[in-house]
């Protein structure tokens, strides 16, 4: 049986032990049947720790755990919990030297925690293009050049000069789609777009010439930002919805983490994305929304790129 929850006090009062956490896990886990993380059987046997169960096919021992984004992990489900909530209800996320601080744990530990949750929240395929009045931009990550010292100053920086791009698109009161790509030329950007929108639909996008072109494919309308120009045709051409998700994402990562690298810069992203998309839910539900998607384990190693996935 799920459980509810409206608030962090509220969290630790429903989930009061380990084993209060490993039920509900396993309620979400298991809600479409229960099955081998091994081998994908459902010939399995419980355990009369409640802990532990094992595989009618392949013989394996497993706990709920195996399999997921907590496996092999030394620390508590209430702390997971507990910065599971952090990131999911926190509108512009939380800091690993925050969550260090509130779980009483590493800052190594609690950075690789906030990655594995990132790990959960990525978007793995799309069940469907976007459609109707979809809007397109790109922003710009990076330290301004002005903020380094003199001999760190990249020559020709200007205009998103050696910053990450990130492209976002989003239908309008519907789903979104941002990740950080190579670069910002046509080839790139437009391979995006079509990829993500379903053809006919209105794309609004700013004067950008790389998404000159996609008139082939979209009703493709315009506003020139460099002119002073924002909306246009009595309101309807604009990219204030795409320049609002920017904003969270540039709150999320100047406000709470100061800096993230280009090599983990799409992990944060997908981690705003989830949440805006989610953004209309209550705790509860948010939350477990996390929950059904804790699939596949993420490796230290890897992470820092010192192994394969």
């Amino acid at each position: 049986m799920l459980r509810n929850f409206d608030s962090l006090f509220d969290l630790f009062d429903a989930f009061p032990d380990e084993q209060a956490c490993i039920d509900h896990l396993r309620a979400i886990h298991w809600r479409d049947g229960e099955f081998c993380p091994y081998c994908g059987d459902n010939r399995i046997y419980h355990f009369s720790d409640r802990k532990a169960h094992k595989c009618g096919a392949c013989r394996q021992r497993f706990s709920i755990k195996v399999g997921t984004i907590f496996e092999d992990t030394k620390l508590p489900l209430r702390k997971w919990f507990a910065a599971i909530w952090m990131i999911t209800n926190h509108p512009k996320g939380i800091a690993s030297t925050k969550l260090a601080k509130d779980l009483k744990i590493t800052q190594k530990s609690a950075w690789f925690v906030l990655h594995r949750l990132r790990h959960a929240a990525r978007t793995n395929s799309f069940n469907a293009p976007l459609k109707g009045d979809v809007e397109a931009d790109t922003t710009f990550v990076g330290g301004k050049e002005k903020n380094k010292h003199a001999d760190q100053r990249a020559p020709g920086s200007q205009g998103g000069a050696n910053k990450s791009i990130v492209l976002g698109i989003v239908e309008r009161e519907g789903e979104l789609r941002a990740a950080h790509v190579d670069d910002g030329k046509a080839k790139t950007l437009q391979g995006e777009v079509r990829k993500n929108v379903k053809k006919g639909a209105a794309l609004l996008t700013d004067e950008d010439r790389a998404f000159i072109g996609l008139d082939r494919d979209y009703n493709h309308l315009a506003v020139n930002h460099s002119a002073g120009e924002y909306v246009r045709l009595g309101g309807f051409v604009h990219t204030n919805t795409i320049e609002s998700v920017w904003a969270l994402l540039k709150r999320q990562i100047v406000g709470i983490h100061h800096w993230v690298s280009p090599k983990h810069l799409d992990r944060y992203v997908q981690e705003m994305t989830w949440r805006y998309y989610r953004r209309d839910m209550k705790p509860s539900p948010r939350m477990n929304g996390l929950f059904s998607c804790v699939e596949g384990r993420l490796k230290y190693n890897v992470l820092i790129g010192k192994a394969l996935a």
